[in-house]
């Protein structure tokens, strides 16, 4: 049996047992011994349960928009690129409401097509060069310099 089929039937049941005045709970006891191993989660009967109460007759799914494909474009991959380079310190939030394109979809360019990884706040790529390690190398020693620095004058306090 379809999964579709087997929704339809368990939408059927919560339907009559909101109608035969059972509570949510023992509706989804039920599904759980009628339908074993393919039923519907706790939450579904539960939401399903409440449309009910409040009145809904309709069985079936409201349809629902597909989602298009379309965001993974070799012209967004681009446009990322260029941001991503231009050097800001940008989230994939930042990015995604930049774009207008969905978080998971900026990850996926990001990790997969551009071959980034986040190093701090912003996205460098994953091989370096030797020209950003040096450049790199030479902030680290900077950075533990001020480490030791600070921590000789707090201990002289």
């Amino acid at each position: 049996m379809k999964m579709d089929q087997q929704k339809f039937q368990q939408n059927c049941a919560i339907k009559f047992c909101v109608k035969l005045g059972e509570s949510a709970t023992v509706t989804y006891e039920k599904l759980q011994r009628a339908y074993e191993e393919h039923f519907l989660s706790r939450l579904q009967v539960f939401r399903w349960h409440k449309s009910f109460l409040e009145g809904r007759e309709q069985v079936e799914d409201e349809p629902r928009a597909e989602r298009l494909s379309t965001s993974k474009t070799d012209d967004n991959v681009e446009r990322m690129r260029s941001l991503v380079r231009s050097g800001r310190r940008m989230t994939l939030r930042m990015i995604s409401s930049e774009l207008n394109l969905n978080r998971f979809t900026v990850h996926q360019i990001l990790t997969k097509d551009l071959d980034t990884r986040k190093v701090c706040a912003k996205m460098v790529p994953k091989n370096l060069t030797t020209e950003h390690k040096a450049n790199g190398g030479m902030r680290v020693l900077i950075f533990w310099t001020a480490i030791l620095v600070l921590w000789i004058i707090s201990r002289r306090a």
